[in-house]
């Protein structure tokens, strides 16, 4: 069986992991190409610090960017930059200040993302280095911490779902509306926490801020990674850069590599195994918004255009479409008119460097002309952030990447996502259209569910302090999505409780039955998505206090997963043993039951990787040496402290 390129790619950068060819699911010890971290620099450097460490591990390695709160000129803020600059300048890191653009933006336009990398970065639209071939995932600050320390972070492999792509765009179609139609017509999970592998003889007509903006935007997708494959559009730009770079005495690659890339570029195996494969025909695709208020519901521009959607904010900003192929497209459609006296139009380019190019060519001047107020090249209100935020009861139409209530300003607020063209054209209407008129085409849902392949048995080393098996009592949550605020309610989140009454009051908000049922030594299995929400860690140190050993799940979020891991938490995939629990205990669950307790035991047998439950074997993802050395040193880390002689 070949491998997708995700597995590829993460063997290349392998540090520690399975000695074969790596499959989903496996654990490894990735040693990343890059690792940016934005504002949240400091938060990092707090981790750094805390875990004893004086020298980042490799300089070379880390990019810092200063782009979310720019607009903030506070001696407070302006002395937390103040502090990275320095820190940055002290340990050898690459450093742009404010103003110089958006993270995301630099790693690309700078180079630091290539062909076949693998490039992290502490903020979840990492997806969009996967334009350029390279594998892009983000990372949470505890790990951002690790990389520093040691150059290395831990990784598990996720499942592969294929997008073919069929056909070309009609003229005014672009990449947003690809990733519109990709998340209307699948937003019920099926790439949830996986990585997407984009192909087929569409990509071939896409161009690179397109690639940027489908792959940017696959993190709302619910995917990990979003992988283009390298072609002749990708060898070309990076060829321009290359060059632009060069007359700037930087190299961030010889011609020879890209030599290499263009007679060899990074690809799956053709026999590589897929969770699951989408078609899209992108000549059905016509341009769509998304919402109100989420990206998986669409209307085409044709329907939603008749119902005279007023609009209060427009914005042309953020890292998935402030590009210069994006600001031309907004320029065009709005050249020679004015914004409607009803509504404000924001304009941020993605970087510094855009911004000067779209002034050279009149772009920018275009748009400042018809009423756009003009901001510094950075995150601003897509992150809720500086000027320009929905106010209660406003309505704004915004070339972003989320619309999740709230994130723009006020929850009373409603907030669609578009290309920049129907952006900038709703901005003159002051009610949502597009630039010309559409005929209503809704593209066609084309999936095709794959059969997974059976985990292989294999023997497992167990390393010393590590158990070989556990056995308790099964506990059965069999809801989907059960999130952090149903495992550890808001209500403590903020408060310090010491253990014994973190223990008390998990899973209060989910079954308030569940301390006095549930007791220490049993093992927790949970439905799919489990772990969903937000990041708060004691939705995994409430479940250590209560004793309970380790969580099966049909699947984790990928925080949670990180969360738990990284607090030295057992965690095991089982969607088969999920699925025959929802068998066993049809009645119950169709009762609602929130916790179902039968009274017999389950048995994890760690060196085969396998679940026994009433005489029924099933499989889960062998826990290697990586995952186990997390849960023997107690957290990652404590395990950095032991590498660094600081423990």
């Amino acid at each position: 069986m070949g491998q997708t390129i995700v597995e590829k790619i993460a063997h290349e950068h392998m540090a520690e992991g399975p000695q074969r060819p790596l499959r989903s699911g496996d654990f490894l010890s990735i040693r990343p190409h890059r690792i940016m971290t934005h504002d949240n620099t400091s938060a990092v450097m707090g981790k750094f610090k805390a875990i004893g460490a004086k020298r980042v591990h490799e300089p070379k390695q880390m990019v810092f960017t200063l782009d979310h709160d720019i607009q903030n000129l506070s001696e407070e803020n302006l002395g937390k930059y103040r502090k990275i600059e320095a820190f940055a300048k002290e340990q050898g890191i690459d450093f742009y200040p404010a103003g110089s653009g958006i993270g995301h933006q630099i790693m690309c336009e700078q180079c630091y993302v290539v062909p076949g990398a693998f490039v992290v970065a502490s903020d979840s639209h990492s997806n969009m280095y996967g334009a350029l071939g390279a594998v892009g995932t983000p990372v949470v600050r505890t790990d951002a911490a690790a990389v520093w320390a040691t150059g290395e972070f831990w990784w598990q492999v996720p499942r592969t779902v294929q997008v073919v792509l069929r056909g070309r765009l009609r003229p005014g179609v672009t990449g947003k509306d690809v990733i519109i139609a990709l998340c209307g017509l699948y937003g019920h999970e099926e790439v949830l926490n996986a990585a997407v592998e984009f192909g087929g003889p569409g990509v071939a007509s896409l161009s690179m801020d397109a690639r940027m903006s489908i792959a940017n935007m696959s993190t709302e997708w619910g995917a990990l990674v979003g992988w283009f494959p390298v072609d002749e559009v990708t060898v070309t730009w990076l060829e321009a850069r290359r060059r632009h770079l060069d007359s700037r005495g930087v190299e961030r690659f010889t011609a020879e590599q890209l030599a290499g890339w263009a007679k060899h570029p990074p690809a799956p195996d053709p026999d590589a195994a897929y969770a699951a494969r989408i078609e899209l025909d992108l000549a059905a695709v016509t341009p769509h918004v998304s919402g109100p208020d989420t990206v998986f519901a669409m209307e085409s521009l044709a329907e939603i255009a008749g119902k005279r959607v007023p609009v209060n904010k427009a914005y042309l900003l953020s890292c998935v479409n402030s590009r210069l192929e994006d600001l031309t497209a907004a320029a065009a459609a709005i050249a020679g008119r004015k914004v409607a006296p009803t509504v404000r139009l924001y304009l941020a380019a993605a970087s510094a460097e855009v911004q000067a190019e779209a002034e050279r060519r009149g772009v920018w001047k275009t748009l400042v002309d018809a009423g756009a107020v003009a901001l510094p090249p950075g995150c601003g209100a897509c992150i809720g952030l500086g000027q320009g935020l929905l106010e209660p009861g406003e309505v704004g139409i915004s070339a972003t990447n989320r619309n999740f209530k709230g994130r723009m300003g006020s929850r009373d607020a409603r907030c669609y996502l578009a290309s920049p063209a129907v952006v900038a054209a709703s901005a003159v209407a002051g009610f949502i259209t597009a630039p010309e008129a559409w005929e209503r085409v809704e593209p066609r849902r084309e999936y095709l569910e794959l059969a997974a392949p059976a985990a292989g048995s294999e023997r497992v080393e167990i390393l010393p302090g590590f158990p070989d098996r556990l056995a308790g009592r099964l506990v059965f949550l069999p809801q989907d999505n059960l999130n952090t605020d149903g495992i550890y309610g808001k209500d403590y989140t903020y408060k310090e409780l010491s253990r014994e009454e973190m223990a008390k009051v998990v899973m209060e908000n989910y079954d308030p039955q569940f301390v006095a049922r549930a007791h220490a030594g049993d093992v927790v299995v949970g439905g799919l998505n489990f772990g969903t929400g937000s990041s708060r860690e004691q939705a995994v140190t409430a479940l250590q206090a209560k004793g309970i050993p380790l969580v099966v799940a049909g699947s984790f979020s990928q925080t949670y997963l990180r969360n738990a891991f990284n607090n030295g938490f057992l965690c095991v995939e089982s969607p088969t043993l999920v699925a025959r629990l929802r068998e066993t205990f049809a009645g119950e669950v169709a009762a609602r039951a929130r916790t179902v307790i039968p009274g017999d035991e389950i048995v994890v047998d760690f060196t085969s990787g396998t679940l026994t439950y009433r005489g029924e074997v099933f499989a889960f993802p062998a826990l290697g040496s990586v995952p186990q050395s997390l849960v023997v040193a107690g957290g990652v880390e404590n395990l950095v402290r032991r590498r660094l002689g600081v423990a």
